[in-house]
């Protein structure tokens, strides 16, 4: 998407700590409780978390994570687009940057846990179109009504 930079993200400023505190705010809102299984800020500082973020300027449009998983396989985590910059291609380009580098250290498979319901629609969409399909759990992940997990081979 023209004039959008993907960046690394060190987590350090305000406007990927806002945009994360809000992800985690959604999810709550939109899961019940015990099944919310998103990243929080310690969550994604651990050396096998990979974060993202998508910016138009100097603003933050978006956020994706990649953690590894290890045996080749990958998770995409704390996708979220910043609510000013909806359905201008921001997830798009974030995900098609973490594919990209799930590809480039050799990892065979991306999989993501995510919520169920009419909130989560978008989000499956965009998933779908870019080849993922549903699948079971993984991890340590156990399903319910309230989640959801896709996959997609590399």
């Amino acid at each position: 998407m023209s004039g959008l930079t993907i960046r690394q993200d060190d987590l350090q400023g305000a406007p990927t700590r806002d945009l994360l505190a809000l992800h985690l705010a959604g999810m709550h809102a939109n899961s019940p409780a015990g099944h919310v299984f998103a990243l929080d800020l310690s969550g994604l500082q651990v050396p096998e978390v990979t974060v993202w973020s998508a910016w138009r300027g100097e603003a933050i449009a978006g956020i994706g994570a990649l953690k590894a998983l290890g045996g080749g396989g990958g998770e995409i985590k704390s996708m979220r687009t910043h609510p000013d910059h909806l359905r201008q291609g921001v997830a798009a380009v974030i995900l098609e940057h973490i594919i990209d580098a799930a590809q480039a250290r050799g990892m065979t498979r991306l999989s993501l846990e995510t919520g169920s319901g009419p909130a989560f629609d978008a989000a499956l969409a965009l998933y779908a179109r870019r080849g993922f399909r549903s699948g079971g759990a993984f991890g340590d992940y156990v399903a319910s009504d309230f989640n959801q997990f896709m996959h997609l081979e590399l």
